[in-house]
């Protein structure tokens, strides 16, 4: 306090006293003094309602003075001022009430220095400060305490209640003094309290419970907290225990437990974000569906999270929620794989109490499978009401062809001697006019799928007739491969119609490789089970033989995939085609009941599959009547991008008796294989997959194990790459889709393997 100035309110009649005073602080050169003197206790008081003071001198003996009442009725008016007793020798005894009644010192005059003054007041005033903050914390801890839901209480070292504040467990406070626990509550409760609090008075140490006690307020739970009470030598006399009532609390814990569990049993994905788009909450759907878990998602952007770059569509919606509660639509995502998915997205405005807008909850269903199933169901009305449209037009063209084929015909014959230049015209009529006619039969064989005389043929002849064909006729840039199982089912067919089906494609395949290419034709069997119907809208459950034309050329963009099979719709340059042959090609083979699928990728080639359905001995084959091998318990990591081909997988396996993991790339196969490679006995690895390859995986698998099983699998596989993968040591490959069966004994192959 060195150099500061110290304002002092002087209550003194002896006018020489005042001047001694005043002599003596002039002395002091290291504190400023401003000292303000009155005669009377009256004028003081006056004084300290209209100026604030630092400390008061207080002489006892003044004209308006009446002893020890004099000083309180100063301390009542001073307040916050602290108060220096004045007194004579005579007085000492006043003096010394005074102190006890709350005067910060005494001082005697005569006895008195000018240091001795300024330490006092310094010292009246410093404890003024430190009782006042210590008044104020008192107080607040008091309003606090009185506010609050905490339970406090002392007990001594027999568990005596000796203190009790703020009862809120249905006792009041004189209830429960000088009572113990046995007392009050259930001998089980009354235990449980004892065991806690004896373990404190003991240990010295205190000590934090969760306690469920029956009280007159019924089953309540409580959040306790024992600590030690000692005193001045440190012994342990007691126990400053404190508790807070928590039932609110854990029942909505409970609740919230409960509502968690039915939100993660649930398929839909399910977010919480606040107004910043910032994720609160992330179940085990959005998990499953979008590849990032819970811990990864929280605190997240979802525009950074789900979506590639700006998506005017979310902040449409966003616009909408904000404004009028709720908001629904479809949406298309990004999973953490970099795969596309689609969803119906229904968004809610969570409010708080006060009505004001806080988070956005959204319920996320994919739509992607369902968007597929209905795409070709769409493609396939929107062929039926254009082979209708077609077939009424090609029998109208019939009516108008037949006559000009037929003068065509006649005219040369009913002007035999017409000049050169006119026979050569009639010529060009009548060739025109069967072109027309042949034109107008592929449009019935698509529209209606002409029919043909159907006999039971083996399709080995006829696809070895075709590539002998293709070899003669072909550029000799183009390679034609056979791969033809040794064991094809026959079906029933027209040979000349299928015949024209392999052309047809076998023509699109040479088309699709201007600078040479790898044309491969391969045949095999297979028995199309439930699983494999539901991911195709036009297969049907049974045996059918499936003959596949793939070529390395310049594949089909995906925007134009959905629209190949529509009639005289072509890419090719005018004059180079009718836009006619694959239309043709879906009317002979859905003529013969089968249907044909296209996988394609621009730069990568494309590969038609055309499924006939067999007959002859083969029809008694049945999925039920086959012997599936099941597992046993072996665990089975499932890698693949495609969630519909991962769930009907895992549903699969986990039906015939495996457990299985997924991962959604290759990055994440390799963090699942890395934590647990003693337990997975088999990897099924697509090899078309983002972020990180499956060949790329399978190497750095073999790295972690070089035992590991692998079993290959694809939509679109060239022979090379095929040699390339069974060349790393990979046993088995399965070409998609693969049905239930195909799986179960490639997997028990593999695991039947030595090694």
């Amino acid at each position: 306090m060195a150099g500061e100035l110290i304002k002092v309110l002087l209550v003194e009649d002896n006018p020489g006293d005042v001047f001694l005073l005043q002599e003596l602080l002039k002395e002091v050169k290291t504190t400023q003094v401003d000292l303000r003197p009155v005669e009377e206790l009256s004028a003081a008081l006056n004084l300290l309602a209209q100026d604030s003071f630092d400390v008061m001198l207080l002489d006892l003996s003044l004209p308006d003075s009446q002893g020890i009442s004099t000083f309180l009725r100063a301390t009542h008016q001073a307040k916050a001022t602290p108060i220096i007793v004045l007194t004579g020798l005579d007085d000492e005894t006043l003096a010394l009430r005074a102190m006890q009644e709350g005067a910060q010192d005494y001082l005697v005059k005569g006895q008195v220095t000018g240091d001795l003054l300024v330490r006092s007041m310094r010292y009246a005033i410093e404890r003024q400060r430190i009782e006042d903050a210590l008044r104020q914390s008192e107080e607040r801890f008091r309003v606090a305490l009185k506010n609050s839901p905490i339970f406090v209480f002392n007990q001594d070292r027999e568990l005596h209640y000796t203190w009790v504040y703020n009862s809120i467990s249905g006792w009041t406070n004189e209830d429960m003094l000088g009572k113990h626990d046995s007392e009050l509550l259930p001998d089980e409760d009354a235990q449980n309290l004892t065991t806690i609090k004896q373990g404190v008075l003991t240990t010295g140490i205190g000590t934090r419970a969760e306690v469920l006690l029956t009280t007159p307020q019924g089953i309540r739970y409580y959040d306790l907290t024992v600590e030690p009470l000692r005193n001045e030598a440190q012994d342990i006399v007691g126990i400053t225990c404190a508790s807070i009532d928590i039932t609110e609390n854990k029942q909505a814990e409970a609740k919230i437990r409960e509502q968690a569990a039915l939100l993660d049993i649930t398929t839909d994905a399910i977010l919480v974000r606040d107004l910043e788009n910032k994720i609160l909450f992330w179940n085990k759907g959005a998990e499953k569906l979008y590849g990032w878990q819970a811990s990864e998602a929280w605190g997240r952007n979802v525009n950074e999270l789900l979506f590639d770059d700006y998506c005017p569509e979310f902040e449409a919606a966003w616009l909408s929620v904000v404004s009028k509660g709720k908001w629904q639509g479809e949406l298309r995502k990004r999973t953490k794989a970099g795969k596309d998915v689609l969803v119906a997205s229904r968004w809610s405005l969570v409010c708080d109490r006060q009505g004001r807008p806080q988070s956005i909850l959204t319920v996320d269903t994919d739509i992607t499978e369902k968007k597929r199933l209905e795409s070709q169901l769409f493609r396939a009305q929107r062929m039926e009401s254009i082979g209708t449209l077609a077939s009424g037009i090609a029998h109208d063209l019939n009516n108008i062809l037949t006559p000009i084929l037929a003068g065509a015909q006649l005219l040369p014959l009913k002007f035999p001697d017409a000049d050169e230049r006119t026979q050569h015209l009639l010529e060009i009529l009548e060739i025109n006019a069967k072109r027309g006619a042949d034109l107008v039969k592929q449009v019935l064989s698509f529209a209606r799928g002409v029919e043909g005389q159907r006999i039971n043929l083996q399709p080995r002849h006829l696809i070895v007739e075709v590539a002998k064909i293709l070899k003669e006729t072909l550029p000799k840039s183009i390679e034609v491969r056979l791969d033809l199982s040794p064991e094809l089912w026959m079906v029933s067919g027209d040979s000349t119609q299928l015949h024209q089906v392999l052309m047809n494609l076998c023509v699109n395949a040479r088309d699709a490789m201007p600078d040479g290419g790898t044309l491969t034709i391969t045949a095999a069997n297979l028995l199309i089970d439930e699983n494999y119907a539901r991911m195709n809208l036009d297969a049907k459950v049974g045996p059918y033989t499936v003959i596949s034309i793939c070529d390395t050329g310049i594949g089909i963009p995906e925007e134009i995939l959905d629209r190949i099979f529509e009639p005289f719709f072509t890419t090719k340059p005018v004059g180079q085609g009718t836009g006619l042959g694959l239309s043709t090609v879906l009317g002979i083979v859905k003529s013969h009941g089968g249907f044909v699928s296209v996988e394609s990728q621009v730069g990568n080639g494309t590969c038609f599959r055309v499924y006939l359905p067999s007959v002859g001995e083969q029809e008694i084959f049945t999925q039920d009547e086959i012997t599936l091998q099941v597992g046993h318990g072996e665990l089975i990591l499932i890698v693949d991008d495609e969630p519909s081909i991962q769930e009907i997988t895992r549903t699969s396996l986990e039906t015939h008796h495996y457990e299985t993991l997924v991962a959604s790339d290759g990055i994440e196969a390799i963090a699942q294989y890395a934590k647990n490679a003693n337990k997975i006995s088999v990897v099924l690895m697509d090899i078309m997959l983002p972020s990180l390859d499956g060949i790329t995986a399978i190497r750095t698998l073999q790295k972690i194990n070089p035992q590991v099983k692998i079993i290959a699998t694809s939509g679109l596989m060239s022979k090379e790459k095929l040699g390339e993968i069974m060349k790393m040591g990979v046993k088995k490959f399965l070409a998609k889709p693969y049905t239930v069966n195909e799986l179960l004994l490639s997997l028990q192959e593999i695991l039947n393997e030595g090694g």
